[in-house]
């Protein structure tokens, strides 16, 4: 018995001191920015109607809500941002916050956007969550979900 809890304890010893020499524990802060930089990209693709970052850095299995409450998988998504009839002038993501959960972040921000929809100017703000998981391949989106705010609640909290 006592042979057996011996070889127990030397075995979790060796295993987290393998570890801790394989793998560097992260950097919070660089990993908090990668994902800041990930958001301001899917901005800046989302104002140029361009599909590739999503293709990237969307998961094959992503899942979301438009802001209109329409549901989209990465396709639906990508055809949505790829549009001909929405021209931005501008599209910007700000007031991002991460936090991370292990190999998961949720990342929340405002979009805020100005354009052209079929000849109508807009105007308009979306809070919007962002689930990552970090793979082999780096931070992939699994799931996302985009509010758009009413006129008057379009300041930052």
């Amino acid at each position: 018995m006592y042979k057996l809890a011996a070889l127990l304890i030397l075995g979790l010893a060796l295993n987290f001191g393998w570890q801790d020499q394989d793998s560097p524990p992260p950097n919070p802060e660089l990993e908090r920015q990668e994902i800041v930089n990930l958001e301001n990209e899917a901005a800046r693709a989302i104002q140029t109607n361009t599909g590739t970052f999503f293709r990237r850095v969307y998961s094959d299995d992503f899942s979301g809500t438009l802001s209109h409450g329409q549901p989209v998988n990465k396709t639906t998504f990508i055809n949505a941002v790829q549009t001909a009839e929405v021209k931005y002038d501008t599209f910007n993501a700000s007031d991002v916050s991460v936090r991370f959960y292990r190999d998961a972040a949720i990342a929340s921000c405002l979009w805020s956007a100005r354009g052209v929809y079929k000849d109508q100017k807009f105007n308009s703000q979306m809070r919007v969550i962002h689930v990552y998981i970090n793979t082999p391949r780096g931070w992939r989106v699994v799931a996302g979900q985009i509010t758009l705010l009413p006129p008057g609640a379009q300041l930052p909290l």
